[in-house]
Order: C-alpha cells, then structure tokens, then sequence
C-alpha cells in the first residue's frame, strides 16, 4: 500500500459576474410581467401574486452576494429566465469538457507535473451534460491522458465521494495518479423564476490531483483518511432524466429543476455533517480541537456556522472555516474544493484540515489530510 497525496488543485472561473442586485432587477420584472398577465385569476383569489426578491433578503437567508456564470443574459433575460448556451457539433469538446480541462490543466501546472504523470480522470458533479460518452473519458483524451476516465454523481458530495476513489486507486497502486475534477454548470439547472431558490447557484469548475506521496511535490497534503455517509432523502432533488421524455414532461416543468425543502435540510443535515466529521477524526485518533482548518461545502452561510459551533463548542472564524460562497454562491461539489484552493497556503507542516461537502442525498464526505 502506497502513502498518498493532494498534490494540487486546479480553480476554472467563469467570465460573467451576475450581483444580487441585478438578480433581483430580473426577478422582479419577471413577476410584474406574471403578475399583470394573470392579474384577474390573481383579483379573483384564484392565484397567489408573486412577491418581489430583494437584496436583503438573500443576503440574509444565504450569505450570497454574488455568483460566476457561463452566460448571464439569457439569466436575466425577464422573458426567458435561464441561460442561452449555443449548441456545440459532435466535433467539438462539450462546455462540460472543456472547463474540466482547463481546472485540470491548472492542477498540473501548480504540481509540475504533466498528463503523462495521470492514470485516470474522474469527472464528479452534480449534474452531467449528457448520459454518454463520460466527460471523464472526453477530459481524458482532451488533456493526453493514457488511462481510463469515467463519470459520477453523488450530488454535492461528487468531489468528496470521487477523493476516496482517487485515493484507494493510488493507495493499492492501480494508479500512480488521478485527477479528480468538478465542472459545475449549475445555473442551467436552476429554478431562476423561484424567488425561494433563484439566488442560490453559481457555475465553477474545480480540479484536484491526488498521487503517490512519494511522487508529490513539495508542500503536498498527505491524505490521512477519507470517510462517506448516504442516506436516502428527497428533500434535495432534480427529476430530470432520460424517462422524462418517455413520461412527455415539460422541460420548463418546475419538477424537472433543482428543488428542496430548505428548513428539512438544515435541521436533518447540520448534525449528520457534525457527527459525521466528528466521529472521523476520532477514528485517527484526533478531535476538532486539533483541526487547524475545515474546509466545508459552500451551500448556506448559516449550515456551517451551525456545524463548526457543534464542532468546536465556539463560534468558528472565517479563519476556522473560510467562507468562499459570498462570492461564488453555492457551486454544488466543488465549493469545499474551491475553499481548500483559495485558503491552504497558510497551513504550517504537520497541521490538519478537513474537506467535507454534504447535500442531496442525503451524501456526505470528509477528508482528513496533514500538510508536509
């Protein structure tokens, strides 16, 4: 068995910037128009007037002020309400495909290392742009790598679930390295008419290069463990699939969006995420008093000031537990990733930090890892 490292990672930012305020700008012109189109059902009680989003409002129940997007003015287009991406030829690379390599090129370069160094690419998100051909094997073959790549989808939780499959490749030395990597296009899955909802998603994509400790640069993480939790719940959820055409759904259905039942998760999946974290590090003899950094999945400001105050019995600081989400919101798998890249260079030799991402489900992961 073969010591193993997080060598690097590799952060894709997309090029357009939407703000709370502009968001709310679009949402409300959005419910004015539904309003004053079916302002007599709305007169006659029939049908609930949609009310106006605000600033403050989302500020408050999320901690988001901004987010990045692939493309914004189909988003904030009150007539439309989604993104407007071009459809791409079988002859070129996906969108999917493409910000997957770019992360993963990223992660090379900040390891030194080169594709030749990779066995495998794990393309671990949310949400996939197709069925088939995987995006991992698309990702592979665009970056040169001799190996194999495949797909996978554990929720928010993608990149957590896709680490340990990483890590057991390399440890039992079926692969020297494997890079794990989070395209996240989640805005084309949002429900941006949902004034509960439409403030909460933003795209990225992240990429992670695990391998052999012996072969890490310096300044490496050693992995320490990696431990992962299910249990069904459809309180988080997305029913769009290859059957919805088979059942003649409406692609504008709001079943067929993200959808969740907010005050369910937070109170089923805050102490789940606690106990779970908690009762890894004792697993190696550790306890969150000896956690220099957590590094959690970036969905809701108040989920992990709840779980880090379970944690540590305190009030954690941003230095505790680095908030990323006010500037890319809640980019599903790969906020804890994007946390861990932005907010690891300060960590001294042998301190220990924990990635952990939890969400539908419900799934949750942790890695524990030690710096060199």
């Amino acid at each position: 068995m073969h010591r193993v490292a997080i060598s690097s990672t590799g952060l894709f930012t997309p090029p357009e910037v939407i703000t709370n305020q502009e968001l709310v700008e679009a949402f409300n012109q959005y419910a004015a128009l539904e309003n004053a189109k079916y302002a007599a059902e709305i007169a006659a009680g029939t049908r609930v007037a949609l009310t106006d989003s605000n600033v403050e409002f989302i500020e408050k129940a999320s901690g988001i002020q901004r987010r990045y997007v692939m493309e914004k003015k189909g988003v904030l287009d009150p007539r439309r309400m989604r993104p407007l991406f071009t459809p791409r030829p079988d002859t070129e690379i996906s969108m999917m495909a493409e910000i997957g390599v770019k992360a993963a090129q990223a992660a090379l370069d900040a390891a030194g290392k080169t594709a030749a160094d990779v066995d495998g690419v794990i393309c671990a998100a949310a949400n996939m742009q197709r069925p088939y051909p995987a995006m991992g094997v698309e990702i592979q073959t665009a970056l040169g790598v001799q190996g194999y790549g495949f797909d996978m989808n554990v929720a928010c939780s993608s990149a957590t679930f896709a680490l340990e499959l990483a890590v057991n490749a390399v440890r039992t030395g079926t692969a020297r390295a494997v890079l794990v990597v989070n395209p996240e296009i989640t805005s084309a899955h949002l429900a941006w008419k949902d004034r509960d909802c439409h403030f909460i998603f933003g795209d990225v994509c992240t990429a992670i290069l695990v391998e052999r400790l012996d072969l890490a640069p310096a300044g490496a993480f050693e992995v320490l463990g990696t431990k992962l939790l299910s249990s069904f719940s459809n309180n988080i959820r997305n029913n769009n699939g290859f059957m919805s055409r088979a059942e003649d759904r409406d692609p504008d259905d709001r079943d067929q969006l993200f959808r969740q039942e907010g005050r369910k998760v937070f109170k089923e999946v805050c102490p789940m995420a606690a106990e779970h974290m908690e009762t890894h590090l004792a697993s190696l003899d550790l306890a969150p008093k000896d956690v220099r950094r957590f590094w959690l999945h970036q969905a809701n400001l108040a989920m992990n000031q709840f779980i880090t105050r379970k944690l540590l019995g305190r009030e954690a600081t941003t230095d505790d537990a680095p908030v990323i989400l006010d500037e890319f919101a809640n980019t599903a798998s790969a906020g804890s990733i994007i946390a861990f890249h932005r907010h690891n260079a300060d960590i001294q030799t042998g301190e220990v930090g924990v990635i952990c991402s939890f969400g539908a489900g419900y799934s949750i992961g942790s890695v524990i890892v030690r710096k060199l």
